[in-house]
């Protein structure tokens, strides 16, 4: 099913953009432009070669824009929509060697995104019908992470915190390092901002009624088996703890996706949505 997030501005984006073309350009510019005389326009079409979800097209329109301001962009398949194979996403009309500067940025940042929005799809029509979301983490690209978390949005995903400075996650390593679930929870209560979520991390049914007392927003079920996930949804819901959601990690695939929604998770969260998800096959195609 289509998803249609609001858009990053291109304020965002135009860093991003730029140091991807700086990259590219290096020391000399493109010297294979000059075969091209200067005036010469090109019209070409970004295609898909196999079928999948769209997203990254702004950071498309920008790199060829920021080499020709003139470029008309026009946008055929929007982010968040499925393309079929063999079809063409968007058509562009600028100066050639504008356009042929910009194609590998524009290609990279497009494929990488819809590759992320692509995977995130499958996750979530692998649950349809059940209420467990999927949600991302902070397994990203160093750079992109704003813009794989808006490609995760684009294949109907969740987006999980975005960075250390937004929600107290209370890890592990965190809890041996504080000496214990309680202790880490009492600690994390007593300095958070009154919009301050906190999530921690139990690898352990013991952990979870440990954890339950202290009402964190969320409880994440590390490595649990899928009848411990089931014990984890019936024990937390029997009390107090019927208002705290229970967010299902570690080991998650499409093959099991589903089976860890049906224990009655709120969210399934999925490193490799951004992590380990492969580019979707686009190609700059001249008409």
């Amino acid at each position: 099913m289509s998803v249609f997030p609001e858009p990053l501005p291109d304020l965002l984006l135009e860093p991003v953009v730029r140091l991807a073309l700086l990259e590219d350009l290096g020391r000399a510019g493109d010297v294979t432009a000059a075969l091209v005389d200067a005036e010469t326009r090109l019209r070409a079409a970004f295609a898909s070669r196999r079928a999948g979800r769209v997203a990254g097209l702004a950071c498309a329109r920008l790199a060829i824009q920021a080499l020709d301001p003139t470029a008309a962009f026009e946008i055929l398949i929007p982010d968040g929509a499925d393309a079929p194979a063999h079809t063409p996403i968007a058509r562009v009309d600028a100066r050639a060697r504008a356009l042929l500067t910009a194609e590998r940025t524009a290609l990279n940042l497009m494929c990488r995104l819809s590759g992320v929005a692509t995977l995130t799809a499958a996750y979530v029509g692998a649950v349809e019908g059940l209420p467990a979301v999927i949600v991302d983490t902070r397994k990203t690209t160093p750079g992109l992470r704003a813009l794989e978390k808006y490609a995760v949005r684009c294949g109907g995903g969740v987006n999980h915190r975005y960075g250390l400075d937004d929600a107290i996650l209370i890890k592990d390593n965190h809890v041996a390092a504080a000496g214990g679930v309680a202790a880490a929870l009492r600690r994390a209560k007593a300095v958070k901002g009154h919009l301050t979520p906190v999530e921690v991390e139990v690898d352990s049914l013991d952990q979870l009624a440990e954890a339950i007392p202290f009402h964190p927003d969320v409880i994440m079920l590390d490595n649990f088996t899928l009848d411990d996930l089931r014990r984890a949804v019936a024990l937390t819901r029997a009390g107090a703890g019927a208002s705290i959601r229970l967010e299902a990690s570690g080991g998650v695939s499409l093959q099991t996706v589903r089976a860890i929604a049906e224990t009655g998770v709120d969210a399934i969260s999925v490193g490799a949505l951004t992590h380990s998800a492969p580019a979707l096959d686009i190609g700059l195609d001249a008409e």
